[in-house]
């Protein structure tokens, strides 16, 4: 039997880029699934309870909690660097807020297993980023807002387990998470979503920032809502990244899109002028692997997929897309 069967899980931000196939492999799972998002989206299964609240408030998060056995919290602020660069107290006070309350609610009433979802952004710039390092270090100046703001929520788990003697928060690292319902805005999305979003509103030509050196672990989100349940029910209480472990440059990237768009291949042009970012960020897989995990969705494969789902959906998700 599912270790999840019957079980009443309340996943935060069960609407975005991880939350949806989080909620999907859960439903498939048998668990009773609660949602909580500010907005219902119109293609939510059935099978869901919506819950429409705002975490920044206690006791909001004490209201969703009650009657909850398992919580996933993934709820946070998406934006880009340079968004969180720009408007770093709209990032930074929100992430801490929605953190600090759900975890403190589902100490209060007892929760039985709970995950928080951390960020690639704690880390310092390295070649490899290995799990015990973080403290070691600061976080990049690239990621300085979503970095602290992460590592202050890990140190909540923490803090917990030393005070009030709590083995039961998880906390995984997600890599550069990409895939269907994702944020498409070129002005504010990550990278590999801004590229598609872009190569599809292109003619002839992408233009991309920087020189397409920098090397990035990316991930598909099936795939890290796969480890996020693996580690939960495991009973993981030590943090674990949840990456590919494998280096991809930008430009392969970028090039990539660029000739699976239906309007490509499209002729990739580089910005120098503007920033690249940091030489090279990659996990640490072995951990994870020592668990179980092991990513398993191709870059080519999972770049075609959100490719696929943007086309099928872009309509519907305002002007701004199309």
């Amino acid at each position: 039997m599912s270790f999840f069967k019957n079980k009443k899980v309340l996943v935060t931000g069960g609407t975005g880029l991880i939350g949806r196939p989080l909620v999907e492999k859960l439903i498939s799972l048998d668990a009773n699934v609660s949602v909580v998002s500010l907005d219902e989206p119109k293609d939510l299964s059935k099978k869901v309870k919506f819950i429409k609240t705002d975490l920044r408030e206690l006791s909001s998060c004490l209201d969703c909690c009650k009657n909850q056995e398992i919580i996933f919290h993934l709820a946070g602020v998406k934006g880009s660097p340079a968004m969180t660069a720009s408007k770093p107290a709209s990032f930074l006070v929100p992430t801490i807020q929605f953190s600090f309350n759900m975890m403190e609610a589902a100490r209060r009433i007892g929760i039985e297993k709970f995950l928080f979802t951390s960020s690639v952004g704690v880390y310092s710039p390295s070649e490899v980023f290995y799990e015990d390092d973080v403290w070691k270090t600061f976080p990049s100046d690239n990621d300085k807002f979503a970095g602290w703001a992460k590592r202050i929520c890990e140190l909540q788990a923490e803090a917990y387990k030393i005070e009030y003697g709590l083995e039961n928060i998880s906390i995984v690292r997600p890599a550069n998470v990409y895939g269907p319902f994702d944020n498409f805005d070129p002005n504010n999305a990550m990278v590999i979503p801004s590229l598609i979003n872009r190569a599809l509103n292109s003619r002839n030509s992408l233009s991309v920032w920087g020189d397409g050196s920098p090397i990035r672990d990316f991930i598909f989100s099936e795939d890290v809502a796969e480890g996020m349940l693996m580690m939960v029910e495991k009973g993981v209480t030590t943090p674990v990244n949840l990456g590919s472990g494998n280096g991809i440059k930008i430009k392969e990237i970028a090039e990539n899109i660029a000739n699976q768009v239906p309007n490509g291949p499209l002729k990739v042009e580089w910005d120098i002028s503007k920033p690249k970012g940091d030489a090279k960020r990659i996990m640490s897989t072995k951990l994870a692997e020592n668990f179980g995990f092991k990513a398993k969705t191709p870059i080519n494969e999972g770049i075609f997929r959100t490719i696929d789902w943007f086309l099928k959906n872009k309509d519907t998700m305002g002007n701004k897309y199309n």
